[in-house]
């Protein structure tokens, strides 16, 4: 199961820069807007502590940590629900991704030209979430319009639907993000494959050169990343003889949380230690499903163990002798940290 972040923002803020110090992938960097046309994509790897330990007692002839997609998508100006820029571009690549990381400019520097004036986070953020808000009421008028033609048929789903639409058009229409209108999980299930952009879960990340800006707070992140792009370059014993600490695992993680995601891990008899991301609050067969899709399909059962109680036991044949494992059926739930064996 791969899950994908948006690095969104004007143009000039540091999104690229950002993609650089995560992926340390080469990217086109300059001081001028939409450096960035098509989007460039990284696979990140979830830093884990877990993993570490579980993989000492296991010993496995390999480790494979779990992953987050970045996507570094070109910056959007004022005007670009109406194509302004590269604004139909850049709205229709934020939907394909599962949650948005707004990377916020709150450096000064005269040789970086800044497309909104003078650095002002606050009014930066506001001209993004417009036009998050301005391409959903586009949407959702479609969706109205179409939903209008069916409802003359008398069906009621497609009256059921067109009050739906109308109850989240009318709260987009006060300013609001949909990810914040009270829905029940019936409506939010019927909303899913639209896809729309302010439904999406958005961590702020402003990209700072001082202590000028707040920089902590829920759903925001403070860090200069030119520094971490330089960070990047340097092995691990560089870094720590000159006493600096990167700030992307802190990243990583916040975007994994916001997401609402867990990790679990399998051992493949000692072969593989593995750490694997699912959605909180599924079951043991849509777990296997993501490892592989017979593990979903014929699933009969799973031993499970915690993390914290397999290091106890010392490894899986002594957990099981010792009845440490719990052999689970279909309703159970997957929890954060869990070692899991899938039986078919």
């Amino acid at each position: 199961m791969s899950f994908s972040v948006g690095i969104v923002g004007l143009p000039n803020v540091g999104k690229s820069t950002l993609f650089k110090a995560l992926t340390k992938i080469p990217v086109d960097i300059a001081a001028y807007p939409f450096t960035t046309i098509h989007p460039n994509v990284g696979v990140v790897s979830v830093p884990d502590e877990r993993l570490a330990r579980i993989s000492e007692i296991i010993k496995p002839q390999k480790v494979t940590p779990t992953v987050i997609e970045f996507i570094d998508i070109a910056g959007l100006v004022k005007g670009a629900h109406k194509g302004e820029g590269l604004g139909n571009q850049f709205l229709a690549h934020i939907r394909n991704c599962d949650a948005i990381s707004e990377v916020v400019r709150a450096f000064e520097d005269p040789k970086v030209e800044h497309v909104a004036g003078p650095i002002d986070p606050e009014r930066d953020i506001e001209i993004v979430k417009v036009e998050l808000l301005m391409k959903d009421l586009e949407t959702l008028e479609g969706l109205l319009s179409k939903a209008g033609k069916e409802v003359k048929s008398k069906d009621k789903k497609a009256l059921k639907k067109e009050e739906l639409f109308k109850k989240v058009r009318d709260w987009v229409s006060q300013g609001k993000l949909i990810s914040e209108i009270n829905l029940n999980d019936e409506e939010r299930l019927e909303i899913k494959e639209y896809q729309f952009l302010t439904q999406k879960p958005i961590l702020y990340l402003l990209n700072t050169d001082d202590k000028k800006y707040p920089t902590s707070g829920v759903g925001y992140l403070g860090m200069n990343l030119k520094d971490e792009v330089e960070l990047s370059e340097l092995s691990q014993n560089e870094t720590k003889d000159l006493g600096f600490e990167s700030q992307l695992d802190q990243l990583i993680l916040a975007c994994y949380n916001i997401l609402d995601l867990i990790t679990f891990y399998t051992v493949a008899g000692g072969k593989e230690t593995r750490a694997w991301t699912l959605k909180r609050g599924l079951r043991a067969p849509e777990a296997g499903g993501v490892v592989h899709s017979d593990f979903k399909e014929k699933f009969i059962r799973a031993e499970v163990i915690s993390w914290q109680k397999l290091l106890e036991t010392g490894n899986w044949k002594e957990a099981r002798e010792s009845g440490s494992l719990k052999i689970v059926g279909r309703d159970y739930i997957v929890q954060d940290g869990d070692v899991i064996e899938f039986k078919i």
